[in-house]
């Protein structure tokens, strides 16, 4: 199976036009499917959005949301709008949906993943994101409030891939996972070097990471292949021999296929 693979695509930059003209571009891979990596546009567009993929590519999606996705509206309400979209079928958020099969030897799970404030000078940082603003759920937080509601975003991402995985690697002899929030500070790119530690509390999801670190040590006769973005850099890391992450590259206003396809 081929798969397309997109993150932080921002339709929100583009006009209708430019729109579907990237979803052909998305089509024109011949993919079998669409993995989409979030920060797909604001919240009011995200779904209509996703539908038009959907029919414009004319296979299935799956995605996962980003930051970006909650601005103007709530985490809740967006999520809740995904599972909706979700029980039609043919675009899926994997934040609730269970293992997704791809092929006989090869799976799919995933999550939205948060940058949750245990990586990096999360005590002192400076960095202020409008995720603070324009993310009901975050706005008018304190530091040490607003740290423990982050922590409790990335303890959400990790118990809904600590459920799923497993049975993923039980199965599988190769299973994709993806995400927005880069799991490691190693997947943390920035221009082709790591983040600094005061952006690190709010780019990394560390509590997903250490499931992931957790469950490849158990498996060590699988492979996983941690699919990510939110950097907007592209790199690459391998905490572990059959662990690899990928980090997606991106730029407001030019969204792109990642390459090469991928095959599974």
């Amino acid at each position: 199976m081929r798969l397309a693979w997109v993150t932080d695509i921002h339709l929100d930059f583009l006009s209708a036009i430019q729109t579907d003209r990237f979803f052909a571009q998305i089509a024109e891979t011949g993919a079998d499917g669409v993995v989409v990596g979030g920060d797909i546009a604001l919240a009011a567009s995200v779904e209509p959005l996703l539908r038009r993929m959907g029919r414009v590519v004319g296979k299935p999606v799956w995605f996962v949301l980003g930051n970006h996705d909650f601005y103007g509206g709530s985490i809740a309400a967006v999520r809740e709008t995904a599972a909706a979209l979700s029980r039609e079928g043919s675009v899926v958020w994997l934040g609730g949906a269970d293992v997704v099969e791809l092929s006989p030897r090869a799976a799919l799970v995933g999550h939205d993943g948060w940058g949750d404030a245990r990586l990096g000078n999360a005590a002192g940082t400076p960095v202020l994101l409008n995720d603070f603003v324009l993310i009901a759920e975050l706005a008018g937080a304190d530091r040490a409030d607003l740290t423990a509601r982050l922590r409790r975003l990335g303890d959400e991402a990790a118990a809904h891939v600590a459920r799923v995985l497993p049975e993923a690697l039980e199965r599988y002899n190769q299973v994709l996972v993806l995400t927005h929030v880069p799991p490691f500070r190693q997947a943390c790119w920035h221009r082709g070097s790591y983040s600094d530690d005061d952006w690190l509390p709010y780019f990394t999801c560390k509590a997903l990471g250490d499931v992931l670190l957790s469950e490849a040590a158990r498996r060590p006769n699988r492979q996983i292949t941690v699919l990510c973005g939110h950097t907007h850099s592209a790199g690459e890391c391998h905490p572990l021999p059959n662990l690899r992450v990928v980090t997606g590259a991106a730029e407001y206003g030019r969204p792109t296929v990642q390459q090469p396809v991928l095959e599974v």
